[in-house]
């Protein structure tokens, strides 16, 4: 982290043991949509009495993020909390999560809530049936054709290039056995090919279809621009 990022703010229990999961949330500018992230999950950890911390990575916010985190933290000893000085990025921002994450099943997800919190157990449950990486499939995606149809390319290219048949390499809601994270080096614009990277370490990667929700709150961060960056960073990823 250096000096890219402030000290971590623990939860008032933060620290003590090492929980079964960990769930590692990046996010920029998700002031909107952070008090009905964390109610939802609540509710999940409750109901399935899940022993978890939850680990947000700020990545430079500049709305009412930073603030609301701190209050997650002075509040509930489950939440530890990261913010980077300025915006690094989604790759840095997992890449913090991935080092401080202290569970033995690491879940990824986006603080937008188009990610449901409810697919939490069913990752675990996939996770356990052998796979090493189990990554979401929004089968049923709830967002413009401006960013759909770029992703569907983007993974169609991904799966003939690298010969990892998943149908969303990108999608955010992953699930990882602890064991695979020191493995690899999330940084650039890296975060899009973790299941190729993992793979290629010849780790066991699963999919599992995923509920997508429309985006109720924020502003999306996509560009057009990602899809020809994307392209580029595939080709360095999978030949260089």
């Amino acid at each position: 982290m250096g000096g890219e990022s402030l000290p971590i703010q623990a939860g008032r229990e933060g620290g003590r043991g090492s929980p079964r999961l960990s769930i590692v949330i990046p996010l920029y500018n998700e002031a909107e949509a952070l008090p009905h992230l964390k109610e939802a999950l609540d509710e999940v950890l409750d109901r399935e009495s899940l022993e978890a911390e939850i680990l947000f990575i700020d990545d430079g916010s500049f709305d009412e993020s930073p603030a609301l985190l701190d209050h997650f933290a002075a509040e509930d000893p489950r939440v530890r909390v990261v913010h980077f000085r300025r915006n690094r990025g989604k790759s840095p921002a997992l890449d913090t999560g991935f080092r401080l994450a202290r569970g033995e099943v690491v879940i990824t997800m986006d603080a937008d809530l188009q990610d449901d919190p409810a697919e939490i157990p069913n990752l675990i449950a996939r996770l356990e049936e052998g796979y090493d990486l189990v990554s979401g499939w929004k089968r049923k995606r709830h967002d413009p054709l401006t960013k759909t149809l770029p992703s569907r390319l983007f993974n169609l290219v991904a799966r003939k290039v690298s010969g990892v048949k998943l149908h969303d390499i990108n999608c955010g809601l992953k699930a990882y056995r602890r064991e695979v994270l020191p493995t690899i080096r999330v940084y650039g614009e890296l975060h899009r090919f973790i299941p190729i990277l993992v793979a290629a370490q010849g780790w066991r990667v699963g999919e599992m279809v995923v509920q997508h929700h429309p985006r109720r709150w924020g502003k999306t961060k996509f560009g057009a621009w990602r899809l020809l960056y994307g392209f580029l960073d595939l080709l360095s990823v999978v030949f260089l």
